[in-house]
């Protein structure tokens, strides 16, 4: 087909200037090479495209046809593959990424504006949801993942630690008292999370010793969204276990206050996950780079709890 379609050229060229030396100039092929490729598309279409003449070439009917119809071909073709070229060394095209709905408001969407400045020919295309999709069939080039990471055919690359805390409202505290233990979290109402692993009513504590104990806790509400979790644990209804960059507004703000400080709870990481594949789009590479350098060692929630 690359052939084919470079024949094609070579033809458009020969009636552009009129003669087959002329066009094997103009290509940097011999005389002799350009005629053969012209007998060999005649052969491969099974018509006569020229008629050949003393003092010059005419296209026959077959040939006009082609001429009409194959400039637009080689002309778009050329106009992808330029494209293609100018994609793989600049940030351009469509960023497509998806990211969970709370994370991809409160931190990656405010990025955005930042980053569209900064790569006037990129597009971006996010989607906010707290499902995890399939990437390759979704079409997406990029997702932002939250805690363990399961699937090994994609690579992923860490974006910030996410540090993970017991926390309930000062209200809620007063009413049914702060748990001393961790075996106290057993007799307290807690605001469960539900995902694709199933209900999350086993945590996992840590004490400055290095000893861990692990707690099955329950409590009258379950959701699959952090959102609920969020706004339950403020209003009262329960112990949550969340991530700071979710409540660390609430926890400067007095609204939710950690539970059991001296035990801890395993981090997880943020990271940013795309398809394996040997060539990473620069629009790809770009964006990732530029989170990194937006979140890192030190990312804004954290900066923000220590003030």
């Amino acid at each position: 087909m690359d052939d084919r379609i470079s024949d094609i050229g070579l033809f458009l060229r020969v009636l552009d200037l009129g003669s087959i030396s002329a066009a094997a100039r103009s290509l940097d092929l011999s005389v002799a090479v350009a005629s053969q490729r012209l007998k060999r598309l005649e052969r491969a279409l099974g018509v006569r495209l020229l008629h050949r003449t003393t003092r010059r070439l005419h296209p026959t009917p077959e040939g006009i046809a082609l001429a009409e119809q194959g400039r637009v071909l080689v002309e778009d073709l050329e106009a992808l593959t330029s494209g293609l070229r100018q994609s793989a060394t600049e940030v351009s095209g469509t960023l497509r990424v998806t990211t969970s709905a709370s994370f991809g408001r409160l931190y990656v969407s405010p990025l955005l504006p930042e980053f569209l400045l900064m790569h006037p020919r990129l597009r971006v295309s996010i989607d906010l949801s707290d499902q995890t999709l399939d990437l390759v069939s979704a079409g997406f080039d990029l997702a932002i993942r939250i805690g363990a990471l399961d699937d090994s055919t994609l690579v992923a690359r860490k974006l910030a630690s996410n540090r993970r805390v017991l926390c309930a409202a000062p209200d809620y505290l007063r009413r049914h008292g702060m748990p001393r233990t961790p075996a106290d979290l057993a007799r307290h109402e807690c605001i469960l999370l539900s995902g694709s692993q199933g209900r999350q009513d086993t945590w996992r504590l840590r004490d400055r010793d290095g000893h861990d104990t692990v707690v099955r806790v329950q409590g009258r509400l379950e959701t699959n969204f952090g959102e609920v979790v969020r706004d339950a644990a403020v209003a009262g209804l329960g112990i949550a276990l969340h991530s700071t960059w979710h409540v660390c507004e609430d926890l400067h703000a007095g609204r939710l206050q950690v539970v059991l400080p001296d035990h801890a709870i395993a981090d997880s990481g943020i990271y940013a996950v795309m398809p394996q594949r040997r060539l990473v789009p620069p629009r790809v590479r770009a964006f990732t780079d530029f989170l990194a350098g937006k979140f890192g060692e030190n990312p804004p929630w954290e900066r923000a709890l220590a003030k």
